[in-house]
């Protein structure tokens, strides 16, 4: 495994049941995540963009086995993990953790911070005394002093509180963590010093990152490769230089020109012109950005384009994206 990827993504779908109509007996079917594919090698970041709903937080929390998937597989550190269930999954986890959004919803507030940071390394069943020195550990790798760890999370500021679910995921010594809007509930300056430290640690322990955020600008700032994400479906991925300066399919362009101009307060709304997005449980027929997409032709209505790839290592859906030289 030291030399082949740290996750591998195959076909991965995941759908939830909604039950409606008389009865509540007729079963829809939300389409969150419908056949991604993708890897990550050591120390590398993809980053997964993507408006509200797009299935980003769904492709995180089902690459970490919160949420079992539908169908496809997941591995990790070349353990199929997709397949794991009780305790050969626990004790898979020791090499993937997740970071989460709110850092207040996910801190037990009646916990003290020590207890919040041993929680992966009680499940996985350590001795006492390396538990202590692998919590003290984590905390210094964020920053964090000792004597802090004998407090609780309502006395910390909200950026305190993230480094705490930072150190919670670190010290398990991971090889790949999942970063669900790590900073979006954080004022801006915290922001920065947050997406800093990562980069830190990430280069100190030759972590990967799934970084999952709805902006573009920090998305291009943490990561080495970018996956867009529409309505469960990856519509465009490669370098972050490839895609974020060469967008080739109009969600991408889109998304790129709603982001903020130099001297403005606020960049155009991606919804003001091309409507709201469709529902995810009766996705469009072919290309899901049909409805919205300004470049739209017959075809794009009924024939689902695939991604392909146009350009090294640069892959689009869409039936019209130019070949690169």
């Amino acid at each position: 495994m030291a030399d082949g990827p740290v996750l591998e993504v195959s076909h991965l779908v995941k759908h939830f049941p909604v039950r409606g109509g008389l009865l509540r007996r007729r079963a829809q079917v939300v389409h969150a995540v419908d056949d991604v594919s993708f890897d990550l090698s050591a120390s590398e970041t993809l980053g997964i963009v993507g408006e509200s709903g797009s299935g980003k937080t769904t492709l995180g929390r089902t690459v970490v086995m919160l949420s079992r998937p539908t169908s496809g597989s997941v591995s990790i550190a070349g353990n199929e993990v997709s397949r794991m269930k009780g305790s050969a999954l626990r004790k898979a986890r020791r090499d993937f953790n997740i970071v989460f959004q709110d850092p207040i919803s996910s801190l037990d507030p009646r916990m003290r911070v020590r207890d919040i940071i041993a929680e992966p390394l009680v499940a996985l069943g350590h001795r006492k005394e390396e538990i202590r020195k692998l919590v003290v550990e984590a905390a210094r790798e964020v920053n964090m002093s000792e004597e802090q760890l004998s407090r609780f999370p309502h006395e910390f500021s909200g950026g305190q509180r993230q480094r705490i679910g930072i150190a919670r995921a670190l010290v398990s010594r991971p090889r790949l963590l999942v970063l669900d809007e790590p900073t979006s509930s954080l004022d801006v300056s915290v922001q920065a010093q947050i997406l800093n430290l990562l980069l830190d640690i990430q280069e100190a322990q030759k972590l990967s990152y799934l970084f999952i955020s709805h902006n573009v600008n920090v998305v291009r700032y943490m990561s080495d490769r970018i996956a867009v994400m529409y309505l469960g479906e990856f519509v465009e991925m490669g370098s972050a230089r490839n895609v974020m300066e060469a967008p080739l399919h109009p969600y991408t362009m889109l998304l790129i020109a709603s982001l903020p101009s130099h001297g403005e307060g606020r960049g155009k709304r991606l919804t003001s012109d091309l409507g709201e997005v469709p529902s995810s449980i009766s996705p469009p027929a072919g290309c899901r950005f049909h409805t919205r997409c300004p470049y739209v032709q017959e075809r794009c209505k009924s024939d689902p384009p695939r991604l392909r790839e146009v350009g090294k290592g640069h892959f689009v859906a869409c039936h019209f994206a130019p070949i690169q030289a």
